[in-house]
């Protein structure tokens, strides 16, 4: 029977985070590089994609014993979880992913508020300079602030249940190598530290055991 387990918890931010929306239409004088924002509440959002494309990155320079030229030459253990398309030059079948990673919502709000930010985003002003002409070129940065929380969520097909635990494991590899790394844009700057917190794991439709996986996880 078809077995779906959710991955729930909340991801931190330790830095400003940059992950892009669109400047298309900017005034004169606005924001160089806005941050995507949730078009009903105007508050910043951590994609689905973002999360899901930086985590398989990392564990494909972890997991990976070769170079591989395209997704679909990732170990085993991504593909499961992540997927390929199975249409490269030699010849992949299509696996679908056993992951589904959707947007992650900013969730507290009022507790920035309390603390008397002005704003849920920042402004970051930064300069290069070109080396030939000494010229600045300015431009604007803007962040979701320090201290925000995003609610996340992945589900989890249960495909094999003899894979689960080795699944589970590579899924906190993923949070391990992200916290140690980062999300978005410029992270060498020290943008995009994060963190994962109050993880839970719970079957939300059939009857796998989660019981072992929580342990493995350390997850009450």
């Amino acid at each position: 029977m078809l077995s779906k387990v959710k991955i729930s918890g909340k991801i931190m931010l330790e830095s400003g985070l940059h992950i892009g929306g669109s400047d298309a239409f900017a005034a004169i004088g606005a924001i160089d590089s806005p941050v995507i924002k949730d078009p009903l509440t105007n508050l910043p959002i951590i994609p689905g994609s973002s999360l899901k494309g930086k985590m398989r990155f990392l564990l494909a320079k972890a997991y990976n014993k070769k170079l591989a030229h395209t997704p679909d030459e990732d170990d085993e253990k991504i593909t499961r979880l992540f997927g390929s398309n199975g249409n490269d030059e030699n010849d992949h079948q299509p696996i679908p992913a056993r992951l589904i990673f959707r947007d992650a919502a900013l969730q507290n709000v009022d507790e920035l508020l309390e603390k008397g930010v002005e704003s849920i985003t920042e402004t970051k002003f930064e300069n290069t300079i070109n080396r030939m002409t000494a010229v600045a070129n300015p431009r604007q940065i803007e962040r979701a602030i320090r201290g925000s929380k995003f609610e996340f969520e992945l589900i989890y097909d249960v495909v094999n249940e003899d894979e689960m635990l080795e699944d589970f494991q590579t899924i906190t590899d993923g949070f391990t190598l992200l916290e140690l790394d980062y999300l978005g844009g410029s992270g060498s700057r020290g943008y995009g530290k994060v963190s994962f917190q109050d993880l839970k794991i719970e079957t939300v439709f059939g009857d796998a055991n989660v019981a072992p996986l929580a342990e493995m996880m350390g997850v009450n």
